[in-house]
């Protein structure tokens, strides 16, 4: 697949709009996809953000392997970063998130008698579910969400509990990803739009890497024998256990990689790191679930 290169008007207005505010507030929330940890961090996030306060959100925690999560979560700990696991979905995780900031305006208050809301900013790439977090951290539907990247738009002041205000801001994606992979991860994911993708191939990659690290987890979703074959091998055998099949018994390769794609983005092939942290030696694969638990290890 060739490099992804995508970057709307709004992304560019997005930038600004983080630059113009980012005075006004005493911590961000980078809101991050637990299954791309890498991938999901937006470089210029972290250009425009520069010695700020920072919380790392790892989302979708129930999509991914749970020890590669909390292998993360460390990691951006020991870089000097905050980190909670997250399903902002369930609000798993999040009283966890709460009470860290709660505990950062306490420290903020000791060290500045001047009173005064503390105010965080929440911000990360198209689709890792930040409107669904700022709904579960305001107890309100204060955010509009959906499916597809970029639902939100313009910038949303919302108060919190404590008296905390938290500013919201659309997702933002950079002009170029230097890493194809980068590009292919985002994708599998859902934080670039579909109509502007390949899907065919996009499945049959996300389908090679899964046979590759996750195999048995293929096999038993799909009913297959074995996936030892190519990837597009794999993709077929899983179009005819399917039926992904148009007249004249041809594969129907779009349906089937839009099928495999929305299966794992909805977590029915199993829970799948694509990303380990970097010092880590395990593949994904190998990476059993260990349940863990809603509370975030400090």
């Amino acid at each position: 697949m060739e490099k992804i290169n995508w970057y709307p008007g709004h992304m560019k207005k997005t930038r600004e709009l983080i630059r113009e505010n980012l005075k006004m507030v005493d911590v961000a929330v980078e809101v991050i996809d637990a299954r791309i940890p890498e991938s999901s961090r937006n470089p210029l996030i972290g250009e425009l953000l520069g010695e700020k306060l920072r919380i790392v959100a790892l989302n979708k925690r129930d999509l991914a392997d749970e020890k590669a999560t909390r292998a993360w979560a460390e990691h951006f700990r020991e870089g000097g970063d905050g980190a909670a696991r997250l399903n902002s979905s369930s609000g798993d995780g999040v009283k966890d998130l709460l009470r860290m900031l709660e505990e950062m305006d306490q420290q903020r208050q000791s060290r500045n008698a001047a009173r005064r809301p503390f105010r965080l900013m929440i911000v990360g790439v198209p689709n890792v579910g930040k409107s669904s977090l700022i709904n579960r951290m305001s107890g309100r539907k204060s955010a509009q969400t959906g499916d597809r990247p970029g639902v939100t738009k313009g910038k949303q002041w919302i108060r919190l509990a404590g008296g905390m205000q938290l500013l919201d801001t659309p997702g933002i994606l950079w002009p170029k990803f230097e890493d194809p992979q980068v590009g292919r991860n985002l994708a599998f994911c859902g934080s670039i739009k579909d109509e502007i993708m390949d899907i065919p191939t996009l499945g049959m990659e996300l389908i090679g890497y899964l046979a590759e690290q996750y195999p048995q987890m293929l096999r038993e979703r799909y009913r297959l024998e074995d996936v030892d074959g190519t990837p597009l091998e794999v993709m077929e055998a899983m179009a005819r256990k399917r039926g992904c099949i148009l007249p004249g018994k041809r594969i129907d390769y779009e349906r089937i990689g839009r099928l495999v794609l929305d299966e794992f983005r909805a977590g029915k092939i199993g829970r799948i790191t694509l990303e380990m942290r970097p010092d880590t030696e395990a593949l994904p694969g190998r990476c059993a679930p260990d349940g863990g638990d809603a509370s975030e290890e400090r």
